[in-house]
């Protein structure tokens, strides 16, 4: 699939971005082989090809154990702060 300068410069008015006239060009020629290469991805055979649940399938991943390493501080963090409750910070309102 080729695309247009229209089209780039309507995905780039969608995605909020500011491309220059000099940058267009290059930006049509990017997309337009990113999209073709998708389009190639999708005409492999995948025919009888089984979906992995697991990249690792036979493998055993190393975990660590789950352990606390740090002790929980809050409590001195929270001195500083002008309101709290119940471990949480009181903020004033800003959207009534």
């Amino acid at each position: 699939m080729t695309l247009s300068r229209r089209d780039v410069v309507n995905i780039a008015l969608l995605a909020r971005l500011q491309i220059t006239e000099q940058e267009l060009p290059v930006y049509v020629g990017s997309l337009s082989a990113i999209l073709a290469f998708v389009e190639q991805l999708g005409a492999a055979a995948t025919d009888g090809v089984e979906p992995m649940a697991h990249p690792l399938e036979g493998q055993v991943q190393r975990l660590r154990d789950d352990q606390v390493t740090e002790s929980d501080h809050r409590d001195r963090y929270q001195a500083n702060a002008p309101a709290v409750e119940a471990g949480l910070y009181l903020v004033p309102k800003v959207i009534e």
